[in-house]
């Protein structure tokens, strides 16, 4: 739905928890509610997802999206009147540019982030314009609470209810259906929906014949369990030839997480069999401690607990030369003091690939002398600090909320089902489950260096052991290995990613490198590189072929 000529919106699956007579009319009920207590307030009444707008008789217009951007509303001011619709390509006209630190944003996130672009309003934020001006602001602030005592037999069961509640309050009346990836998030929406009595759920999983990244074991392991129609894909290189410019142009900004690929034919193949709408595990690595990273940043934390005088005095001086980091032992212990030194978040971006790559490296000194080169870590410092709590962990899980959440894992999910045509629910995200972990200690996010503890443990018995114990993998690309492999899909990237050339953007010599010495050495590493440039570059094709820096 295209809002540019209308005056209000709604989008998505709002509650208003205002009042249950209000639930009808969600939209009249948050208009009242902002004009009686203020947009802010009145955002803080909705749940779901969701995507709000409306414009008053005297030329204001307030706008909000959920707390992770499920729904999207972008906006736009053009001869002092404001525009918004649900993606960008709905407001981008002859006159819309593209914005040089956009495309930087891009090659180091891999997605913009909000708000750039024709303006996208973030994750838990409104927008009032009034007067001609625009003013943005969250409504929404992770507040993190932790419970001083906790009683584990309690929380599994509030937490058992508020998860079998929320994927219920989600599926459809038929077909349902979800992704299926063999971890632990996606196994328990599935045994969630089998669990609610509805006729036969349907789950669709994706494998690779690529060793070291097919997972479909897991997932039959999962869907035997709990009894659920389980139907498979295997995605080959042709289908990548034949998917990277369709996914690629389908977004309305340059979008380069790779599982973006497999998740497209993943809902394709559900499609097809009558399926509309479907449901994702995203979120629960995230709400409950899941990520390997967040154990490892727990180790670099402990080098703060280390006296001053023994950090200064002996450790860095015998480690941070040029002689220790010539020695393999030895050069550990200096890159392990390297990254300790670094405050979060800026410690993340020693590991960005453009950033490790070299940026003069890598990009043509023409585009590079019109960028903000800190401006990737400024919007980053400005997240890490927003949220509230004392917790390191927590801030790093709001952290993950805004950017792997928010700008990353949903828009893949949402953007993909969409091209495919249906419709996606995120029951991980549903509020109620999203305030119940605010107020879990954090050793019962990260027990020592076991992750997810009390999830898993919440779980045991309801999943089998063997998807409990599994490492986390999900629905990774071989895109690297398939493309030092394949000849149609090698050709598609180097002529990809010669076009950015062209444009100016990055240096021939790279690009030579890229593909003649660096792929074949390690097609994992530096075949991500080249699949993020590949889908700019196709998106470019699709959307503004003549740019040019």
């Amino acid at each position: 739905m295209t809002s540019t000529t209308n005056r209000q919106l709604c989008l998505g699956s709002p509650r208003w928890t205002g009042s249950s007579t209000a639930q009808a009319d969600v939209l009249g009920a948050w208009q009242q509610a902002t004009q009686r207590d203020g947009l802010e307030a009145a955002c803080r009444q909705v749940e779901g997802a969701f995507a709000l707008a409306w414009s008053g008789e005297d030329g204001s217009t307030c706008l909000a999206v959920d707390r992770f951007a499920m729904q999207t509303l972008c906006w736009r001011i053009q001869d002092g009147q404001l525009r918004f619709a649900a993606t960008a390509d709905e407001l981008a006209g002859a006159d819309a540019a593209i914005d040089d630190q956009a495309i930087f944003d891009y090659l180091f996130f891999h997605v913009i982030p909000s708000p750039r672009t024709i303006y996208r309003v973030p994750p838990g934020h409104c927008l009032k314009f009034a007067g001609g001006q625009a003013t943005v602001s969250p409504y929404w602030i992770p507040e993190f609470t932790p419970l001083k005592s906790a009683n584990f037999d309690g929380l599994k069961k509030e937490f058992l209810d508020l998860m079998s509640s929320a994927v219920a309050r989600q599926l459809p009346d038929t077909h349902a259906a979800c992704f299926l990836s063999g971890g632990t998030d996606s196994s328990t929406v599935a045994g969630m929906a089998a669990k609610a009595n509805r006729d036969k759920v349907l789950a669709y999983s994706i494998g690779f014949d690529a060793a070291g990244y097919d997972e479909m074991a897991y997932a039959r392991i999962a869907a035997k369990h709990f009894g659920v129609d389980h139907r498979e894909y295997y995605v080959t290189p042709a289908d990548l030839v034949e998917g990277i410019p369709k996914v690629a142009a389908h977004y309305d900004q340059p979008f380069g997480n790779s599982s973006a690929l497999p998740a497209y034919y993943c809902s394709k193949l559900a499609h097809a069999d009558g399926v509309r709408h479907i449901l994702a595990g995203d979120g629960g690595d995230e709400l409950f401690g899941g990520n390997s990273r967040y154990a490892k940043q727990k180790i670099f934390d402990v080098y703060a607990d280390v006296p001053a005088v023994l950090r200064k005095g002996l450790l860095e001086p015998l480690f941070d030369n040029g002689v220790a980091r010539s020695i393999p032992l030895i050069k550990k212990g200096a890159s392990y003091i390297e990254q300790a030194r670094q405050p979060m978040p800026d410690r993340l971006g020693l590991y960005n690939l453009v950033v490790r790559l070299g940026i003069s490296k890598v990009l043509a000194p023409a585009f590079v002398s019109r960028l903000n080169l800190n401006g990737p870590r400024d919007h980053q410092r400005g997240v890490w600090a927003m949220s509230r709590t004392d917790s390191h962990l927590n801030r790093e899980l709001a952290f993950d909320w805004r950017y792997t959440l928010g700008e990353i894992d949903i828009p893949k999910v949402r953007g993909t089902t969409q091209l495919a045509g249906l419709s996606v629910g995120f029951p991980m995200l549903d509020q109620p489950l999203v305030e119940f972990s605010m107020r879990l200690p954090d050793d019962y996010k990260l027990r020592g260096n076991r992750l997810r503890w009390f999830f898993k443990e919440a779980l045991r018995g309801f999943l089998p052991d063997e998807i409990i114990t599994k490492q986390k993998h999900g629905f990774g690309l071989p895109f690297g290995q398939w493309t030092s492999q394949d000849p149609a899909l090698k050709k598609l990237a180097r002529q990809s990613v010669d076009r950015l050339v062209d444009h100016g953007l990055i240096q021939g010599d790279f690009v030579k490198e890229l593909f003649e010495i660096r792929l074949p050495e390690h097609p994992g590493y530096y075949g991500e590189m080249i699949w993020i440039l590949t889908m700019l570059s196709q998106w470019l094709s699709a959307k503004a072929p003549a740019w040019r820096v």
